[in-house]
């Protein structure tokens, strides 16, 4: 096997991680979309992938009573494949567990839903989104409704070297609605590497940074950063993956009705469809 170690590609890719990592600072841990090879003609529910991830939040605070565990459930499709790019949605539902009232007290319900349409070049997507997000407290008060929409742009991209697949995502969405939170625009970029030790058992490095743009006149503070960076193994079976992951993250307005970032170390597991 030819060394890479050197190959300029994977030295500048090296180094976009490392500057992810260290920059990383909210981000859901919803499987980062990557590119999907053009079939050889048009199809109709082309791909389906399930995700299914929870997680301890670890840290030692007074927060938490409100933040002890994170998951989320939910999938991803394409309606259509045309080849020369596709429609796809994706839904998605986190519960934040605490335990406040009881060991694993769920406080928060959120929603993810989004469409879109893309168009192939090579190994690269350009991707058309519409996001949809909606928070909500489990037993407890909310008056006030907390959602935002954002309509943007995608970019997807992927790079293999010697048995080593390199994905990386770049997201800017302008904010046109929003209820209760400042926010004005947001971007994201996420970076993923994985490594096939064997057929069956993989490495993986995960890392994503947000930043978020804010009306300075709605809550008298600036743009929030946000992210997360985790690592581990997965586990490939017959019918599906298993990820074994530890991470660190920083999450902005962790909770849905304070405008206050959260950081924490966690630990958690993850089924995927494949």
């Amino acid at each position: 096997m030819p060394d890479t170690s050197g190959h300029p590609l994977m030295r500048r890719s090296a180094l976009a991680f490392v500057l992810i990592v260290l920059a990383a600072r909210a981000s859901a841990q919803v499987p980062q979309p990557v590119v999907v090879p053009a079939p050889p003609g048009p199809e109709f529910l082309s791909r389906y992938d399930f995700h299914l991830t929870a997680s301890e939040l670890l840290h030692e605070d007074d927060a938490a009573q409100r933040f002890s565990w994170d998951t989320h459930f939910g999938g991803s499709l394409d309606l259509a494949d045309y080849v020369s790019g596709r429609a796809s949605l994706l839904i998605d539902y986190q519960a934040v567990l605490g335990s406040e009232f009881r060991a694993f007290d769920p406080n928060q319900g959120n929603y993810i839903l989004e469409a879109s349409a893309s168009g192939r070049a090579r190994n690269t997507e350009f991707v058309g989104v519409f996001h949809h997000v909606s928070r909500h407290l489990s037993d407890r008060p909310k008056r006030p409704a907390v959602a935002w929409n954002t309509i943007g742009g995608r970019v997807l991209h992927r790079l293999s070297v010697s048995g080593t697949t390199i994905d990386a995502d770049l997201d800017v969405g302008r904010v046109v609605q929003h209820s209760f939170v400042d926010y004005t625009w947001i971007g994201s970029l996420g970076l993923q590497v994985r490594h096939e030790a064997t057929p069956r058992v993989g490495v993986f490095a995960h890392a994503t940074g947000q930043l978020y743009g804010v009306d300075g006149l709605e809550a008298g503070r600036s743009r929030q950063r946000g992210g997360m960076a985790e690592a581990g193994i997965r586990l490939t079976g017959g019918a599906g993956a298993l990820e074994l992951f530890a991470g660190v993250e920083r999450r902005v307005d962790a909770y849905p009705l304070e405008r206050i970032p959260k950081r924490w170390g966690l630990a958690g597991f993850r089924l995927l469809s494949r």
